[in-house]
């Protein structure tokens, strides 16, 4: 697979995401500017956490109006994997490929340490080399990981199984249901607080970021070679 790392003023993370799939896991990836107009010839698209343009109104939503989400939205609409990763993820909600927001940690406090999570849902493509419940640790790094949604969001949430990721013990940032991750309706947009990319390597603590990845490329990866 080819993956798209899209960079923001103020993006701290792209250099992880790359080192994970293009020197970890032997796939190709560059990085895509948030100024760039075409994603054409990416299997993927990989959204890194950091301070996108200063965090200064509202995290994420001024990288929302970039030029590349609306490449990013249309790429999602083609039913092509698209995955963002804390800042990611907040970026996601503003462009509304996610449903929710994320508020700021109930703590008031930014939390950077590793964390449990359960794998709700690993039914997904981004989670299928996971087994069903498995307990896994990342890290996360953040100040505004306190995910919220309306009652009537939730319920769909549930019913459609799109919570994947919830953290195993304590609620770090005070999110509804322990909500860590979840995925859209059509199964292709996943947005997930903690750091999977900081996990690929046993020397960091921890390897369980790696098989997030390769579910991503087994199960897109055919897409391309089929095609």
């Amino acid at each position: 697979m080819k993956f798209a790392v899209v960079v923001f003023p103020g993006s701290n993370c792209d250099m992880d995401l790359l080192w994970a799939v293009k020197n970890i896991l032997g796939q190709d990836a560059e990085y895509v500017r948030h100024d760039a107009d075409s994603l054409a010839g990416f299997d993927g698209v990989l959204i890194p956490g950091g301070f996108s343009y200063g965090d200064y109104l509202r995290c994420g939503a001024i990288a929302r109006f970039s030029k590349i989400i609306s490449e990013v939205i249309r790429f999602a609409d083609e039913g092509k994997p698209v995955f963002g990763t804390c800042n990611g993820f907040q970026i996601l909600v503003e462009a509304g490929l996610l449903p929710g927001v994320l508020l700021r940690n109930e703590s008031l406090h930014f939390v950077c340490k590793t964390v449990r999570l359960n794998v709700v849902n690993h039914q997904t493509n981004f989670t299928s080399e996971y087994q069903q419940e498995e307990v896994i640790q990342l890290p996360i790094a953040h100040g505004e990981g306190n995910y919220y949604c309306d009652e009537k969001t939730l319920e769909q949430l549930k019913a459609n199984q799109q919570i994947v990721f919830t953290y195993a013990d304590e609620n770090p940032n005070g999110s509804l249901e322990k909500i860590a991750g979840i995925i859209n309706e059509k199964g292709n947009v996943l947005g997930m607080m903690p750091h999977p990319e900081r996990a690929v390597e046993s020397l960091l603590g921890s390897d369980d970021g790696l098989r997030f990845f390769k579910s991503i490329i087994k199960n897109y990866g055919k897409v391309r070679t089929n095609a």
